[in-house]
């Protein structure tokens, strides 16, 4: 059992990172115990937040040995385990994000696991891979598939024992978090998610949910889910509560675990999916309980899925023998692109059933509350063809605001079911990589879909469904789950393991209704019994009769790494024909995994033997003409030089087949210096940019090229600018430089992200470039360059041959020199830039927006 011999002395407000908040922790209360992690042989393994900080300390210096950048992406591939958090926490120490992703534990799955997997990867663009000893071999398999990833390592291996290297200084807007959706409609997409995001999520549900150091919370999520990683395990970890960590394996061996541990270590705080609640009523028996108390349980959030009143009420009966507070129930709403928490009921209150007329609903969209009709007071009753019920998920905690839409972005009356929207603190900063999914959910005035359906009543929030999932059928708007939790009632299918979806009939111009149902059943007589019973029990229920009913072997129904099924690709399987095929067995998977890693090696060995042919010709060429071009510009005046250098840079392109397509051109007015502004992505960009520049054109470099042997000599003679980035008062000087040169009606060149890296996209911009035109009153000619990366890509040392496509876009000119300004006319170029560049923005994708507080 916990004691609480240790208070919490750290105070965690004036933090604006995670890692602030574990150095405070660290120097301040470093023996506290942090996590009491639950053994399968019955013991446990505590963690101190001194523990905590030196492993990370030592992954990070692990990390950057094996060459991780800042900014780069890791992959965390880890099961729940203390591993995970040393993983974690050691990724943003050494300026990396951390991407967990989820472990191959279901063999049946291999094959669909490795795609799905590769997918998110390549997304990611992980550079390092942090898995664990039983899934090297798959990490290695792997990582034939993602060219990204330069390093397939375990914990046990970061945990370096050499001298610990400084730490990675953060800020609020870094980003801290690369979470991945469930992917229950779609593939898994990115949410990107800052260290202020984290904190401003953390810090409202933690006083939505009243957190005090006398609290214990108990968990067996998941930690590469945000329910258990952010809303259980980065919660406890901010206010300094202690929390008893167990496996999930443990759980679902055996539900009964996740109560006895609540029992013995007094735990207050513990959530879980629905499916979890269903599975204690379900699987638990009378015997396995007895001298069980969970009167210390005070708050029992249940999220993640859909919240069904049926099990709300089951569990507080049947545990109400043993302790339990109806009041505890906590129904909550959350979602990965708000960080994990959005909203949550006012605690202490028994949990909001609502019943509805089912007729208005699904034909109206209404949703009319059933009251009676001599007081007007809204009734409880039971759900049948005639009535319907939701569960409240409570109000936004501090910060957020919701709101319910229709398709034309109005918001709707209370009681009108609509699209839910959200906007706070919170809010992610886009998909990473994927900006068109990303401008798909943003609106005006920060915005963003959630992607269900819900209504607002008394200010709480009901939500009746995904709206990818809605099925229209007869007129009627009918919702998979309550169709599915229908249908799970009949003996002899699979719990949590049925789909209802609709299928467009081209012909009658509706949908109709298909339902796909696990069973281990094989006898015929009895499998079209169980057909029968299926139909039976939705017309009896619902007034309704599906068009078909499918039933097919365990485990062929897609779902997701939480458990959520996959309706959109069991709806694919379905009409390809592939449910009624049986299931590959493990070993099939493998070496067919194998064939295909085996083939992909091939196809690259092929590929680097033209790469290294191609690098070699590229270097021969390149070396002999620097020669001849060195002699030129170190002997030559500097307009003679500066001409050379031009057409060399022309031919340069040409011989190693890369030719540059230019797009737009250069504003023709003689003897006006301009700013130009490009991004920056490659080693090639000076080159290309050399041979399209207007004559005159100076340079901007970093100082420390001025110092090399060759090429600092040739930049120096053609009078290139340097710029010191570290040095403040040599970085002044520079600037100062830079403005004579303006003044003497030369133009500049710069790269306003300063540097490039691995990783695709438009990095921030700095303002130094704008300013400078700003106070000048001169314009900026913003140019995207296209190709450049994909032919020399930072940490490769081989080349490939591209086109490049150079967008000249037109100037802009600040409309003054305050500090606004100068922030807009950075902006309106790096829009410019991005439009062309070909590449995502790495920045934040949005201003985030506050909601008003609530009083």
């Amino acid at each position: 059992q916990i004691t609480h011999d240790e208070r919490v002395t750290v105070d965690p407000t004036q933090a604006e990172t995670l890692l602030d908040v574990l150095t405070l922790y660290a120097e301040k209360s470093p023996k506290k115990p942090h996590i009491y992690f639950q053994l399968e042989n019955g013991g446990q393994e505590i963690i101190t937040y001194e523990t905590l900080f030196i492993s990370a300390m030592r992954v990070a210096c692990g990390l950057r040995e094996r060459g991780l950048q800042e900014g780069e992406t890791v992959a965390i591939m880890q099961p729940t385990s203390p591993a995970f958090m040393y993983a974690f926490f050691g990724t943003l120490l050494a300026g990396g994000i951390p991407a967990p992703i989820y472990p191959p534990f279901r063999a049946h799955m291999l094959e669909v696991y490795a795609k799905t997997e590769a997918r998110i990867l390549n997304n990611a663009e992980a550079r390092i891979l942090v898995t664990f000893t039983e899934a090297e071999k798959l990490s290695y398999l792997l990582q034939a598939f993602v060219p990204s990833i330069k390093a397939v390592v375990t914990v046990a291996a970061l945990l370096n024992p050499q001298e610990l290297m400084p730490t990675f200084q953060a800020k609020a807007d870094n980003a801290a978090l690369l979470q991945y959706t469930s992917g229950s409609t779609s593939d898994p997409k990115g949410v990107l998610l800052t260290h202020a995001n984290l904190l401003a999520n953390i810090r409202a549900y933690g006083k939505a949910a009243q957190i005090t150091p006398e609290d214990v919370a108990v968990s067996w999520l998941p930690l590469y889910h945000d329910l258990g990683l952010i809303g259980m395990w980065l919660g406890c970890f901010y206010y300094g509560i202690p929390l008893v960590l167990m496996t999930p394996f443990s759980f679902l061996n055996r539900p009964e675990r996740w109560l006895w541990t609540i029992h013995h270590h007094r735990g207050t705080i513990s959530g879980a999916p629905n499916f979890a609640y269903e599975l204690c009523i379900r699987k638990i028996p009378p015997a396995l309980l007895e001298g069980l108390d969970l009167s210390c349980w005070r708050m029992a959030v249940n999220g993640a899925e859909k919240v069904y009143p049926r099990t709300l009420q089951q569990f507080a009966e049947k545990f109400a023998a043993f302790g339990f507070q109806y009041n505890a129930l906590v129904p909550v709403y959350g979602l990965a692109e708000s960080t994990v928490g959005l909203t949550i009921p006012r605690l202490g209150q028994p949990f909001r059933v609502d019943y509805i007329n089912r007729e208005k609903f699904e034909e109206n969209r209404q949703a009319q509350a059933i009251t009676d009709n001599k007081t007007g007071i809204a009734v409880d009753r039971t759900v049948d063809k005639d009535t319907l019920a939701f569960v409240s998920c409570g109000i936004p905690i501090e910060g957020h605001e919701i709101r319910v839409v229709d398709e034309g972005g109005q918001v709707l009356a209370d009681r009108t079911v609509g699209y839910l929207q959200f906007r706070g603190p919170s809010t992610m900063q886009g998909y990473y990589h994927n900006p068109r999914a990303t401008a798909a959910v943003f609106h005006a005035d920060g915005w963003v879909d959630t992607g269900d359906l819900a209504y607002i009543a008394e200010n709480e929030l009901f939500v009746t469904g995904r709206s990818k999932d809605l099925i229209i059928k007869a007129g009627r708007n009918l919702y998979p789950a309550e169709i599915e939790g229908v249908a799970s009632h009949v003996a002899g299918l699979r719990q949590g393991c049925i789909v209802a979806f609709g299928v467009t009939n081209a012909e009658r111009g509706t949908e109709q209704l298909i339902i796909v149902a696990e069973t281990k059943e094989k006898n015929k007589m009895k499998r079209t019994a169980i057909i029968h019973a299926v139909l039976e029990a939705i017309a009896a229920a619902l007034d309704i009769v599906p068009d078909q009913v499918v039933l097919t072997a365990p485990r062929m129904i897609p779902k997701t790494s939480s458990g959520k099924l996959q309706r959109a690709a069991c709806k694919t399987l379905y009409l390809q024909g592939k449910l009624s095929r049986s299931l590959t067995p493990p070993w099939l998977q493998t070496v067919k995994l194998g064939v295909r890693w085996g083939w992909k090696k091939c196809i690259d060995g092929v590929v680097t033997i033209g790469k290294i042919f191609y690098t070699v010709y590229a270097a021969l060429i390149m070396a002999i003409t620097l020669l001849f071009l060195y002699a030129i510009v170190r002997f030559t005046p500097m307009k003679t030089a500066a001409a050379v250098c031009r057409y060399w840079a022309k031919g340069l392109c040409i011989m190693i087949g890369c030719p540059i397509k230019k797009i737009g051109a250069f504003p023709p007015q003689p003897n006006t210096p301009f700013v130009y502004v490009a991004n920056h992505a490659s080693y090639l960009d000076a080159i290309v940019l050399l041979s399209i520049l207007p004559a005159g054109t100076r340079f901007v470099g970093k100082k420390e090229l001025f110092s090399q042997p060759i090429l600092g000599t040739m930049i120096r003679r053609l009078d290139y600018l340097p710029l010191d980035r570290i040095d403040l008062p040599k970085g002044i000087e520079d600037t100062q430089h830079i403005e004579a040169a303006l003044a003497a009606g030369d133009s500049i060149l710069i790269f306003p992200e300063g540097t490039f890296g691995y990783t695709a996209g438009l990095r921030p911009f700095r303002l130094g470039a704008f300013k400078i035109a700003a106070e000048q009153g001169i314009a900026v000619c913003p140019i995207a360059l296209q190709g450049t990366r994909s032919i020399w890509r930072d940490d490769e040392k081989l080349l490939r041959p591209g086109k490049i496509i150079v967008t000249i876009c037109s100037p802009i000119l600040s409309m003054g020199s305050e500090w606004s300004d100068i922030t807009l006319l950075r902006n309106q170029v790096r829009a410019e830039i991005a439009q062309y560049c070909g590449e995502p923005s790495l920045d934040f994708i949005i201003g985030q927006t506050v909601a008003p507080k609530v009083r």
